[in-house]
């Protein structure tokens, strides 16, 4: 077998960086710490052909490293995006990967991943998974899933007030931090392309808790305001007004199954929304992790078409 590095990577030279979006100050009893920062790094190529830079936001137990590399050791969707022209930022989201979790400031940790858990929801048609790789990368969410996302929201519209408007790319249960970072910086989110999020509209999703207004855990801006959960159906959220939204899924997902129902709760709220289904474009055997199965590289293209025609018009 031949070294990492020995087989291949990108294709271009790229220009690259870190920095932290850095968390509330809080007292503890060691003194003053940091609450939830945020890892961002980000990569373009020397010559940006694109107008808005993507941010990438990964799922669940997942990091960052989702985006940058694949369980068989190809690269990621964020080095085929850099190669299209894009300029890329991928974050690490509070307490995965490189941002800190410690629960005197976060909260009590939710349960680690455990095989049986990635193999259910990974299995696709199309892969010859290396779990042991996969699963190394999945840490247990904060148990307070609508605090999480508040926190993830929070850093990732400052995170927009640094780059200028962007298009968001989520994966899974990325997907609520994207509605919610949406609703707190509109005029800041170009697009959102949300790759097999995490739904449908009002589900308990085992493990991790409800998205108890619609689309999400913690609460989002609704026209007129939804004083309780049970008046959100049929209600606008103004920060979607009009913004083109696309649900990617795979064929041999599980997620498939609600995409339409996603569709069509995201076009009541106010979006042009539609669905991409990689089947649609003769790409098949796909699951819910499709940025990092064994044809990544083809399931990346219509995105980068979408996102390209949005951004244009």
């Amino acid at each position: 077998m031949a070294a990492p590095h020995e087989t291949g990577g990108h294709e271009i030279t790229v220009r690259r960086g870190q920095f932290w979006v850095p968390g509330e100050r809080v007292e503890a009893p060691q003194g003053t710490v940091q609450r939830g920062p945020m890892f961002v790094s980000w990569e373009a190529p020397l010559e940006v052909t694109h107008p808005y830079p993507l941010v990438l936001v990964h799922g669940g137990g997942g990091q960052r490293t989702d985006w940058t590399g694949t369980p068989d050791g190809r690269p990621g969707w964020a080095t085929r995006f850099v190669e299209a022209g894009f300029a890329v930022y991928v974050v690490d989201r509070c307490g995965h990967g490189r941002s800190p979790y410690h629960p005197d400031v976060i909260g009590p940790m939710g349960a680690q991943i455990p095989y049986e858990a990635v193999e259910n929801l990974f299995a696709s048609e199309n892969t010859t998974w290396d779990y042991d790789q996969l699963t190394a990368a999945m840490g247990p969410l904060p148990a307070d899933l609508a605090l999480s996302q508040r926190l993830d929201a929070d850093r990732l519209a400052r995170l927009l007030d640094r780059t200028g408007p962007a298009v968001l790319v989520t994966h899974s249960a990325g997907g609520p931090v994207g509605w919610l970072a949406t609703d707190a910086r509109p005029d800041l989110v170009v697009a959102i392309a949300a790759i097999e999020p995490m739904g449908p509209p009002f589900v308990d999703f085992p493990g991790m808790g409800p998205l108890t207004w619609g689309l999400t855990s913690a609460e989002i801006t609704y026209d007129p305001p939804a004083a309780t959960p049970e008046e959100v159906p049929g209600r606008r959220i103004p920060a979607l007004a009009g913004k083109p939204v696309v649900v990617v899924t795979g064929g041999a997902s599980a997620f498939a199954g609600f995409a339409q129902e996603m569709v069509e709760f995201l076009t009541t709220a106010g979006a042009h929304a539609e669905r991409l289904h990689l089947p649609d474009h003769g790409i098949t055997g796909n699951g819910h992790g499709l940025v990092f199965e064994t044809n990544s590289d083809e399931a990346v293209k219509p995105v980068i078409e979408w996102i390209s025609k949005r951004e244009a018009a």
